[in-house]
């Protein structure tokens, strides 16, 4: 029998008619404090109390700056699939050129420093990025427990979700039967089930929330039952109800035995979680989440960006690339033989994986946060060396070459080597991993686009002749 949350904050009362009470499953909720007199603010609650300030700041910048022109649109940048184009909304995240990611104004390092860890662990834990990104706030330690419990206790996958998975293919592609089964999970939408009977536009953020807390909590479990009948027995461990995310993650996997892989999870989470709202993965969830689609199929859409190669399947063409270097210079590693293969790799007309980004002009942040994961766990591995090798030696070359605008290293050429250290060597399943870790990103802006009222976005497109006549063009 599905139990009651009745919202008892006063911004609640106001904001969302305190009157009405929201079901929800029991079994998610099953001794968890979530009301707002608990002793320890609930995610839920932290986000609503906060909510009415955040729209008043919406409102007062339109008010005065609706109509202030903000930057200039190139046709380069038309032709060019809107790169640099200011014309989205992200809270959680912005990418400078010169200095990198900041979520909510916060550096990798400071992220890492502020955020909660396990207890023994060094690395930040997920929940702890996943609230900073939806309220703008640092969790406390037993916020983020709660968290950790809340979605355990939310991770029981539906039955008919594990027979789905267990009818595909084996040779279907991991990312493929991973949209398939977070598609499937629309049967248990809130969202959906309670926009077809009737709910007002102020409860829609709450049945999105819940949706997304829901999706979050089941992706291991998706992601594992994917790769170990696959690529191992099939058999996937059960959750454990008092561990976090990234720990779950790795027993599922199957690499529970190894407390340096689980830290790697945790890192590996959060910093492949958000990169802004430009890119192809979190704009499509944000596109077709604006339409009013569920959260389950917002994300199965981004999961589908970034099953693409010139998105998330980067770190495994880059893993490729380097195994292929390895077995061509075998042990030598100089100077000399690196600068010779990555000319034949220009020469030859393909670019160098892992190296340049569409905003970064410098070393992006992410790689060097697993470069100093690499440093302190697995300073000796051959690959971890090549890595290194390529990073001194990249740079330079592409500057000669001259084509690329950012010689530097992205977070995929630093990923799969650590991966493949541990013994998780299936690059085909890379891919899921990343796409657990952006649904931490792109779920929070989804929830924060209901709350505020975004609207359907729809920009305006010329054809290629009416863009010539606007520019004075004659073709």
């Amino acid at each position: 029998m599905a139990s009651a949350l009745r919202f008892t904050s006063p911004v609640l009362r106001a904001s969302f008619n305190a009157s009405a009470t929201i079901p929800l499953r029991a079994a998610a909720y099953n001794g968890l404090r979530t009301y707002s007199t608990a002793k320890t603010k609930s995610l839920k609650d932290t986000f609503a109390d906060n909510l009415p300030g955040e729209i008043e700041k919406i409102k007062k910048l339109r008010k005065e700056a609706g109509n202030k022109v903000v930057g200039e649109v190139t046709l380069d940048q038309v032709y060019g699939g809107a790169r640099g184009i200011k014309a989205l909304v992200w809270e959680g995240s912005v990418l400078d050129s010169e200095e990198g990611i900041r979520f909510r104004g916060k550096t990798i390092p400071e992220c890492q420093k502020l955020l909660p860890k396990a207890a023994g662990g060094e690395e930040p834990l997920p929940e702890g990025l996943f609230w900073l990104l939806l309220t703008g706030e640092v969790p406390s330690e037993q916020q983020v427990r709660d968290l950790s419990t809340e979605w355990a206790a939310r991770s029981d996958l539906p039955k008919f979700i594990e027979e789905l998975i267990d009818r595909c293919p084996p040779d279907l592609h991991p990312m493929s039967q991973f949209s398939l089964a977070v598609t499937a999970l629309e049967h248990e939408s809130s969202f959906s089930k309670a926009y077809a009977k009737g709910m007002p536009k102020t409860q829609y953020w709450e049945h999105t929330f819940e949706d997304s807390m829901d999706l979050i909590a089941k992706l291991p479990g998706i992601a594992s039952k994917i790769y170990r009948n696959v690529f191992k027995d099939g058999k996937v461990a059960p959750v454990q109800k008092d561990k976090d995310y990234g720990y779950n993650l790795a027993s599922m996997l199957g690499f529970a035995n190894n407390s340096d892989f689980v830290e790697l999870m945790r890192l590996y989470l959060t910093i492949h979680s958000d990169h802004e709202g430009g890119n192809v993965s979190a704009h499509t969830t944000h596109l077709v989440g604006s339409a009013l689609s569920s959260p389950m199929l917002s994300l199965a859409a981004g999961l589908n960006g970034l099953a693409g190669p010139l998105h998330g399947l980067a770190n495994q063409e880059v893993l490729n690339w380097l195994l292929k270097m390895k077995k061509a210079i075998g042990d030598d590693l100089s100077d000399e033989a690196i600068k010779d293969y990555l000319w034949s790799t220009l020469k030859s007309g393909q670019v160098v994986p892992g190296y340049g980004h569409a905003v970064l002009r410098k070393t992006d942040p992410r790689y060097v946060s697993q470069r100093e994961f690499a440093q302190k766990h697995l300073p000796d591995d051959p690959m971890f060396k090549l890595v290194s090798q390529v990073y001194k030696i990249a740079p330079g070359v592409l500057t000669e070459h001259g084509k690329t605008k950012n010689p530097y290293p992205n977070v995929d050429a630093h990923s799969g080597v650590l991966l493949q250290y541990y013994g998780l060597t299936e690059q085909s399943f890379y891919t899921v991993l990343f796409g657990v870790s952006r649904a931490l990103g792109v779920l929070p802006q989804l929830i924060i686009d209901r709350a505020v009222g975004a609207p359907i976005e729809r920009p305006k497109s010329f054809s290629t002749e009416a863009w010539a006549k606007l520019t004075g063009v004659s073709l």
